[in-house]
């Protein structure tokens, strides 16, 4: 009944055009750049994320009536943006709320908002005329805010708060100070994010980053119930955990710094392997208790392949940490090992408790074993599936291909020393 009411509706009245539905999905640009006492705001989105507006258009042409939408557009913008984006300034909340200054319509083909000079042109130009024939799915709406400051050079933080313009939202923000541009990247609510962060902010957050990502990873958690379940003595423990976290620490850090493969099918190989190495750790357990020499040697080279794992969380974030990447990089790694700490301080009580009050240890790791390997199984074959829609490219051989050649030997000789260091006191401890 609804649709036929709208119907009825839109036929009565041909020269408006309508937008009710929620976009699937909706792409925000914005720039932030603090100028002596003022913070200026530039946000460009697509006019049809304005829903349950009435878009004026020109007779039955489905055009644009730019004439009357002009005088609608401050108020959209009141409503629609304003309201929601949310700045602070060292710390403190900025109590005002953003004035706006110029509106403009744009043809989705505009590529204004490539830099702070273009986009003030393009709000500074006169407006498209009533004949541009331009049609609301297809254009931008640009907007202009300033906020009061107490200094260009303070420190800030945004959260642009747009996430209810459509079910998927996507900012690509622009941070101008100092003559110097950061660009962010935000699916949904980044939460209140800062724009240049200090070093102990971009460290707390990072740690914060990396000991959730251990604990809402089911695919690394699983994979320590495997390597732990069969571990008896806590020195074999450290043995077989110091060399996971020394292999994973190696590819982690490498990646960062962009020295792993950049093709599309290289996050699905990984996760395919990942769930590869859940499944063997699983089976070798069921198989019986392997000496300590052999695990912590698969640990190390599993340990490679989870690293890589770690670093595509860490990929999409490191744009947060500024001017610190590397203390990040140090932050996230101490995160994880942070999580993996607190993981296993749950783990290992329970596996004792299980093992000593519910059943017979040899036969809850077969159990316990055997349902991850289930797990496993179908994690595989749900990432080949996913794995092999991709073509895969050898990488050219020239210049850069050997440079990257270069690093990651001196990154397998990292192990190999670790391995040499591990593999002596593993050594000892099998002669006690």
């Amino acid at each position: 009944m609804k649709s036929v009411h709208l119907l009825v509706a839109a036929l009565a009245a041909p020269s408006l055009l309508r937008a009710h539905e929620i976009p699937l999905s909706v792409t925000v640009q914005m720039w932030v750049t603090p100028e002596a006492r003022t913070l200026r705001l530039a946000v460009r989105v697509p006019l049809q994320s304005m829903r349950d507006t009435e878009f004026p258009g020109v007779g039955r042409t489905g055009y644009l009536d730019l004439d009357r939408l002009r005088p609608m557009l401050p108020e959209l913008a009141a409503l629609w943006v304003a309201g929601f984006v949310r700045v602070e300034e060292d710390g403190a909340p900025i109590a005002a709320k953003p004035r706006l200054t110029a509106t403009q319509i744009s043809p989705q083909s505009d590529r204004s908002f490539a830099s702070w000079a273009s986009v003030q042109a393009r709000l500074a130009a006169p407006p498209p005329p009533n004949d541009a024939a331009l049609v609301a799915a297809q254009v931008w709406f640009d907007m202009a805010f300033e906020l009061p400051i107490r200094s260009a050079a303070s420190r800030f933080s945004i959260r642009p708060g747009l996430e209810h313009l459509g079910e998927r939202v996507s900012t690509t923000l622009y941070f101008k100070q100092h003559e110097k541009v950061r660009a962010f990247q935000f699916e949904a609510d980044p939460g209140m994010t800062p724009l240049d962060p200090t070093w102990s902010q971009a460290f707390t957050h990072f740690v914060r980053l990396g000991f959730a990502h251990i604990l809402a990873g089911a695919d690394h958690l699983l994979f320590l119930v495997c390597l732990v379940a069969p571990v008896r003595r806590l020195r074999t423990l450290a043995v077989v955990v110091t060399a996971f976290t020394a292999a994973h620490s190696v590819t982690l850090s490498a990646a960062a710094f962009d020295w792993a493969p950049g093709a599309l099918w290289f996050p699905a190989l990984v996760e395919t392997l990942i769930a590869a190495s859940i499944l063997y750790m699983a089976l070798e357990n069921i198989a019986g208790a392997t000496p300590l020499a052999r695990r912590w040697t698969l640990t190390l080279l599993f340990g490679l392949v989870h690293g890589f794992g770690f670093s595509f969380a860490l990929a999409e974030t490191l744009q947060l940490a500024g001017e610190h990447r590397v203390g990040a990089l140090v932050a996230f790694n101490l995160g994880v090992e942070l999580g993996q700490l607190a993981a296993l301080a749950v783990m290992l009580p329970a596996l004792h408790l299980l093992f000593t009050h519910a059943v017979e240890a040899r036969t809850g790791i077969v159990i316990l074993s055997a349902l991850v390997a289930h797990t496993a199984w179908h994690w595989i074959l749900e990432r080949w599936d996913a794995l092999r829609r991709y073509t895969v490219t050898l990488p050219e051989f020239d210049a850069a291909f050997g440079a990257s050649a270069l690093r990651w030997l001196m990154a397998l000789l990292i192990v190999a020393a670790a391995a040499r260091l591990i593999g002596r006191y593993s050594y000892k401890l099998e002669k006690r």
